[in-house]
């Protein structure tokens, strides 16, 4: 009777799942669903403009016309100061 008893626990112990294993498997599937959950926001925080709202020709106009967006720091051409300096210095 042991016998049977022993087989039958080895058994279900065999069909029995590894807590460790589970708990690497669940961990690891959280950890995937965070980073994609991570890169959805991401994507969703970016501003929904249609196709070829940047490139359009009013857009790309405006950014040379007007001085509040054309003089910013990053946007200015550095060649201008240079052309200002060498053309408006007396000698």
């Amino acid at each position: 009777m042991g016998f049977i008893m022993e087989f039958a626990e080895n058994l279900v112990l065999r069909l029995m799942e590894d807590p460790k294993e589970r708990d690497r498997k669940f961990r690891e599937r959280v950890y995937a669903v965070k980073d994609r959950c991570q890169k959805t926001k991401e994507m969703w925080s970016y501003p929904l403009r249609p196709y070829g709202f940047w490139t359009f020709e009013r857009h790309n106009a405006q950014l040379a016309w007007d001085a509040q967006i054309s003089q910013v720091p990053g946007r200015r051409d550095p060649y201008d100061d240079l052309l200002q300096d060498s053309y408006g210095a007396p000698k």
